[in-house]
């Protein structure tokens, strides 16, 4: 297992070298700090903590400045573990966006949008009655229940508050790890909003083979005047002379 903490930043689309459209998201991967590692001697299980956005000093608790100093770096906003973590790594390790290949297949945990307080129609998707003058039920909740128990039964679809869930999406491709601009490119849609934190790790129902997108690269091309310098011969003034007979 392997995994790396990140932000959404927006959706785009790249174009394959055999013609072929890719929706993509846009995650943008600080370095992440290792600031915990828990083994089985010591936690009876084995696991990472990664660390991600840094915050002030004046701003944290004491246990959290102590945590961070153990590190080397500064107290974290974001903390996230990570459980049978691939790879050996020590306190204050740095992890960045070339943990993944193209082509991997990853899963992707992330905060969904907040839609407030919401109807049984938009919220579960339950069809409404008849829009006629005649009906009396239009977009309302519907039947309650039977008639014994007297109360609502646990798990009824109703009226609520929507969205602000912990949302996985699975089996997604790298479509591209770029290292210096500290971003990585996920085929498809992910949960939350921009700017959102995103958990991206290693797949847990794969059964595809890894076949990596070569994914057309476009170059700024900066048109650049050459100028020529022309040697200016000076001309040479000939001097005549002039002999007394």
């Amino acid at each position: 297992m392997k995994g790396i903490l990140g932000r959404k930043v927006g959706m785009t689309q790249v174009f394959t070298q055999d013609g072929k459209l890719i929706p993509v998201t846009v995650v943008s991967v600080e370095p992440n700090t290792v600031m915990q590692i828990k083994t089985m001697e010591t936690d009876n299980y084995n696991a990472i903590q990664l660390g991600v956005v840094d915050k002030k000093e004046k701003n944290s608790s004491r246990a959290s400045v102590g945590h961070a100093k153990k590190a080397n770096t500064a107290p974290k906003r974001f903390l996230k573990e990570i459980r049978d973590m691939e790879g050996s790594y020590q306190v204050g390790d740095k992890i960045s966006a070339d943990l993944f290949e193209v082509g991997d297949v990853v899963d992707v945990t992330g905060t969904s949008k907040g839609k407030g307080f919401a109807g049984t129609i938009k919220r579960h998707g339950q069809s409404r009655g008849p829009m006629a003058h005649g009906s009396h039920y239009h977009r309302g909740p519907g039947s309650l229940g039977t008639m014994l128990p007297k109360r609502v039964l646990k798990g009824k679809n109703l009226p609520g508050h929507m969205g602000v869930e912990t949302v996985t999406v699975q089996n997604l491709e790298i479509v591209e790890a770029n290292v210096a601009e500290s971003y990585i490119l996920v085929s498809g849609n992910i949960p939350g909003a921009k700017n959102s934190l995103v958990l991206i790790r290693e797949a847990v129902k794969n059964s595809r083979k890894k076949n990596p997108k070569e994914v057309i690269s476009y170059e700024n091309e900066t048109v650049v005047d050459e100028v020529e310098e022309v040697a200016v011969e000076t001309p040479v003034e000939e001097t005549v002379e002039t002999t007394e007979e």
